[in-house]
């Protein structure tokens, strides 16, 4: 493999010395505000607007930070007055130490879609730790405009050796791929290829073909000889092997490796399951501990997944019970609206109720009847609550839009007053110019940080009695 030198070329330029399709998106907005991310903790937002007022007129600039604490989250925004300053401060300052951290530059995309869509994004692995986020913009830069670069670091900030580019286009990404995948850097063979969701590596992962097929239930006086006798009727093997202990005795299961892939899947299908010495034999793909770990979690997610279809629409959510309801109570209180098919109070360790609870009826009518009478009512001197049980997920993005609607836009920290936090005629509020919405109100920080802790309670509360509500109905 020869080993390459890419040198890194400034972006294209237009005949006014303004980057071409800035931002990647048209518009006044995008072409004009920056995302800043890899910021250190104490970086303020004077400093951010010292740093790059050098380079143009800064209109406001923001240091993202946590609602609660008032802790830096590490990233914040930057916007000035026209694409020509945004577009020199992201080829002048990016990378550019403050506080002795490399700062990251890129165009701050509204839109989501464009980094969820994985459009131009590629993967690039087993790079040498000594390459930085520079050093990847650096040679990837040459094959087109760059939205995002990023190494992967671990909590000290060192790199794990693998990182991410995304292209505005799907051919720069393509054409990065084709020259660089399996080339020298540093005199490391990297692989460079397109980036692919969790969903989809695991996808992936369950379609690859496979030799080696493993076996198990095997009777103790199997060996290899009656192995490759049995597996040899469907291709050609390499290798048998049956696992013994420290004392030779068969462990009953072993490997089989075919030459072809296709004769390794043809003797699982007809082998598993097949008796043999009055034992019936398990066959499938040999698989590795990462391959084991997703076949057990996709097998739980479907049982869940069943199981809250079962009870869809019949299965109803109680809470504000007394502790000394029992089941038995729980199902006598409720057995008068119908058939009840499950019911159980939820219980902490050592027993003790949580004042929570689940009762499935038969029908979606008994149901209802069920959630009119009981919720509110009486019982042993507490009014119950009483509700269909939801999914995580349905309950998430529901209380996520409940949220969304009464969150006000949080007022940025006031700054030297040199420095103008938005341009003048407009609201006095840097938020509202950054993302281009209005606040609905101005709710006091306290109310605002009460209905963050009491919506993050009121998540793990729910999600806590569901999942062992869905244990318990899937034993």
């Amino acid at each position: 493999m020869a080993q390459i030198q890419v040198q890194h070329q400034p972006p294209v330029t237009g005949p006014n010395g303004v980057a071409a399709n800035a931002g990647g998106a048209p518009g006044q907005f995008v072409s004009t505000s920056l995302y800043v991310g890899d910021l250190d903790q104490n970086v303020t937002d004077s400093q951010l607007y010292d740093l790059f007022n050098q380079v143009g007129q800064v209109v406001s600039v923001r240091v993202c930070r946590d609602l609660s604490t008032r802790r830096s989250l590490g990233y914040g925004y930057v916007n000035y007055s026209n694409p020509q300053d945004a577009a020199r401060a992201l080829d002048v300052l990016n990378f550019t130490p403050l506080n002795n951290k490399s700062i990251r530059i890129m165009y701050s995309h509204r839109d989501p879609s464009i980094r969820k869509s994985g459009t131009g994004n590629i993967f690039i692995k087993n790079l040498d730790k000594a390459i930085d986020h520079k050093a990847l913009h650096d040679t990837f830069s040459s094959f087109g405009n760059i939205l995002s670069c990023k190494i992967a670091t671990d909590g000290t900030g060192q790199s794990k050796g693998y990182g991410f580019v995304q292209f505005d286009s799907e051919e720069a990404a393509q054409s990065a791929i084709d020259k660089l995948n399996g080339m020298l850097i540093n005199d490391k063979p990297v692989f460079v290829g397109h980036f692919l969701r969790k969903q989809e590596r695991d996808g992936a992962w369950n379609k690859t073909k496979f030799n080696n097929v493993y076996v198990k239930n095997i009777s103790e006086s199997t060996t290899e000889d009656d192995l490759k006798k049995i597996f040899g009727e469907h291709g050609q093997i390499t290798s048998v092997v049956v696992m013994r202990d420290g004392d030779g005795k068969s462990r009953c299961f072993g490997f089989v490796n075919f030459e072809d892939p296709d004769a390794a899947a043809k003797a699982v299908d007809n082998l598993n399951g097949k008796k043999f010495d009055e034992k019936e034999w398990y066959v499938g793909k040999a698989q590795k501990k990462y391959e084991r770990e997703l076949e057990l979690k996709e097998r739980f997610e479907q049982s869940m997944k069943e199981a809250s279809d079962k009870f869809q629409g019949v299965n109803l959510y109680i809470k504000n019970l007394d502790d000394s309801i029992s089941d038995e109570k729980l199902k006598e209180l409720f057995s008068e609206y119908g058939t009840v098919s499950s019911c159980k109070v939820m219980r902490d360790p050592d027993g003790n109720s949580r004042g929570s609870g689940f009762v499935a009826f038969s029908t979606t009518e008994e149901a209802s009847r069920a959630l009119a009478e009981m919720n509110g009512k009486m019982v042993v001197s507490k009014p119950l609550y009483v509700a269909l049980a939801q999914r995580k997920e349905e309950r998430r993005a529901r209380l996520q839009a409940q949220f969304s609607q009464m969150r006000p836009v949080a007022m940025a920290p006031s700054v030297a007053p040199r420095m103008p936090m938005y341009p003048p005629g407009a609201p006095g509020l840097g938020q509202q110019f950054l993302y281009g919405q209005a606040p609905p109100s101005i709710i006091p920080p306290q109310v605002i940080i009460y209905c963050n802790v009491f919506l993050i309670w009121l998540i793990f509360f729910i999600n806590f009695d569901e999942c062992q509500y869905f244990c318990f109905l899937i034993m």
